[in-house]
């Protein structure tokens, strides 16, 4: 424990006197505290000494794994990422033919667990998703009910709500000035549900 509070201290590039001076204590304390002498600090000198180390007050005391806090109070930790392939364009209106080669890649939330990557053309489904969004895509032959997915119908991609009925499929965009697309039983036979939309990005 005490290498880790004169390791940290180095890796903050302080000096034993700065953090004496920060806490409120002697530069001779601070060696005490960094050689293990710390069973009788008292607690406002353990806050302001976790302060100063950008760690939390129990670490101080235990040494344990809870790692340093990296990240500033009031802001948000950042995601873990992973690189995904762009796989060409999809429609968000009139479809477009959906491009099979791998455009380039994107890195996206490790958490969302998506496979590839598709651009938005068309303001069908806005204000949710805009005309050029990066869109995410889960790879998965089936989707439940009103979720969003990359759908290929005879060679084409389009994204839209999925409803499946026994009768027919419907694919609902999300601006009421587009029609939803149904599709009858037996009207096409090259209909393919590629993904579900797990994320998407804007302002690329």
């Amino acid at each position: 424990m005490s290498n880790y509070l004169t390791n940290r201290r180095k890796e903050l590039g302080l000096t034993m006197k700065q953090v004496a001076q920060a806490v409120g204590v002697s530069e001779a304390t601070v060696s005490r505290w960094e050689s293990g002498q710390i069973a009788n600090m008292k607690r406002d000198k353990i806050n302001a000494y976790a302060k100063v180390l950008q760690v939390k007050p129990s670490y101080i005391m235990t040494g344990e794994t809870e790692s340093p806090s990296t990240v500033p109070c009031g802001f948000q930790p950042v995601p873990s990422m992973k690189k995904i392939p762009r796989v060409g364009r999809i429609a968000c209106g009139t479809p477009i033919l959906a491009e099979e080669n791998v455009e380039e890649y994107d890195s996206v939330p490790e958490h969302w667990k998506a496979d590839f990557t598709l651009i938005c053309v068309g303001d069908s489904m806005a204000p949710k998703i805009q005309d050029g969004d990066l869109v995410a895509i889960k790879q998965q032959e089936t989707v439940e009910n009103g979720q969003i997915a990359a759908v290929l119908i005879d060679n084409e991609a389009t994204l839209k709500r999925v409803y499946v009925y026994p009768d027919k499929l419907i694919l609902r965009p999300e601006n009421p000035n587009y029609e939803p697309i149904v599709i009858m039983n037996g009207e096409s036979s090259n209909i393919r549900i590629e993904g579900r939309a797990v994320g998407f990005c804007r302002g690329l």
